[in-house]
């Protein structure tokens, strides 16, 4: 159920109160009776998400984990001698270029 802010025009008295959404709004003060009580604009009905747990990856069981480090770590390899072989074949490549503009 939310919480609601009221405030009172004629006392300036004001208070939360806990009400369902469809209940219609109140009235009458109950600190001086009169009919001046309105409902303020808040935060009351907002929904509050506080610590772990709402995220996907906060679920992930334990091997899920585990082949996800090892996923990584295949991929960091591999990614790191492709490069590698990237540059010695981009040098040969020069290499070969050369042999052809001497030879011709």
């Amino acid at each position: 159920m939310p919480t609601y802010d009221y405030e009172c025009d004629a006392c300036d008295h004001s208070f939360e109160l806990f009400q369902t959404i469809s209940e219609p709004l109140k009235k009458k003060c109950p600190e001086c009776g009169k009919m001046r009580l309105r409902r303020l604009f808040g935060t009351g009905a907002a929904l509050l998400f506080k610590g772990s747990g709402f995220y996907q990856t906060d679920y992930r069981s334990e091997s899920y984990k585990k082949g996800a480090k090892a996923d990584k770590k295949a991929n960091e390899s591999t990614s790191g001698d492709g490069k590698a072989s990237d540059k010695k074949a981009s040098g040969s490549k020069k290499k070969e270029k050369a042999k052809a503009k001497t030879s011709s």
